[in-house]
């Protein structure tokens, strides 16, 4: 573990919720098993391996002496630690404590997360650069946020200038969190939210359109809910539909299996109407030694309309 190691003796001290450790990149051979992020002002140590009480002793040491080096004077350490291997998953507070409620920052934003209970803790660190995308492209748009979650897109587009957003995600606590981080940003206005299966609910998002950003970002594989290899195909047939001329779609996918061509055949395929545009990169924490495995975003754009007289 010694790569883990010395990534957390040379940190320096963050500001915005970040990852500091990316073993699952596989660029530090030996240490694929853990990551370490900063939800300020609490340190997550993520191992898919059990550890044993000497390592988590090591990791705390070595935690313990940098934070000395680099905390603001009388800030304690705080850290947490998740084991989310097979069979064997739990949370543990390490050292110091965890706010209640809790609230983390970046670019400028305010997120709830939850580093306690469960596995999803509210952000997810691997997108940041995709809401600084969106952010950066929906001044005066209209934005149809699927998958929403915790609707740190909405926040993103709202931030940007969008005119209206409208998330739908089947989990109403989500949706509860996503309303929550509305607030939290003076953003109350602006959002609408719709806690419903996106597959039955065509209806209530056609009316709302068409859009000039929509926002894919499903789960790669959830049981009774979304299969990228069966789902993304559907969602991908309806956004000539969705989308006004013009408009662009930004496709999310964190499969490890699938590759970035899965995606770009597949629209191809269903979606020809839509050109692509680019692959936004991921953080650089989040470097892979094979960016296939890591998390795809590609953008697509819809064609103006022809010219007045150009058309037939």
């Amino acid at each position: 573990m010694q790569a883990l190691l010395t990534a957390i003796a040379q940190m320096a001290m963050p500001s915005d919720a970040q990852r500091i450790f990316h073993g699952r990149g596989g660029l530090h051979p030996g240490c694929e098993q853990w990551a370490l992020d900063w939800f300020g002002p609490v340190w997550l140590l993520t191992s898919f391996q059990p550890m044993g009480e000497p390592e988590l002793a090591l990791v705390h040491e070595t935690l313990a002496s940098r934070w000395a080096a680099i905390a603001p004077a009388g800030i304690s350490l705080n850290w947490v630690y998740q084991c989310r291997a097979t069979g064997h998953v739990e949370t543990r507070l390490m050292a110091g404590n965890v706010p209640e409620p809790h609230d983390v920052t970046e670019h400028g934003a305010r997120y709830r997360v939850h580093l306690l209970k469960g596995q999803n803790h509210g952000l997810f660190l691997d997108m940041a650069n995709g809401r600084q995308w969106v952010r950066e492209h929906t001044e005066g748009a209209k934005v149809l946020n699927l998958f929403a979650y915790t609707c740190a897109f909405s926040i993103a587009a709202l931030q940007g200038g969008a005119q209206h957003v409208v998330n739908v995600d089947m989990s109403a606590g989500a949706m509860g969190l996503g309303q929550l981080n509305h607030a939290l940003n003076g953003l109350q206005a602006g959002a609408s939210f719709l806690a419903h299966d996106i597959f039955k609910t065509w209806g209530r998002i056609n009316r709302s359109g068409p859009y000039h950003l929509v926002i894919v970002d499903p789960p790669s594989f959830q049981k009774g809910s979304f299969v990228a290899t069966k789902d993304y195909a559907k969602l991908m047939h309806r956004l000539p539909d969705l989308l006004r001329p013009g408009g662009k779609a930004m496709l999310c996918l964190n499969a490890p299996e699938l590759g970035e061509g899965f995606l770009r055949k597949l629209m191809a395929e269903v979606a020809p109407e839509l050109g692509f545009e680019q692959r936004i990169e991921n953080p650089p924490a989040f470097a892979d030694v094979d960016p296939e495995r890591s998390l795809k975003v590609l953008t697509y754009g819809l064609p103006d309309l022809p010219p007045r007289n150009a058309r037939t």
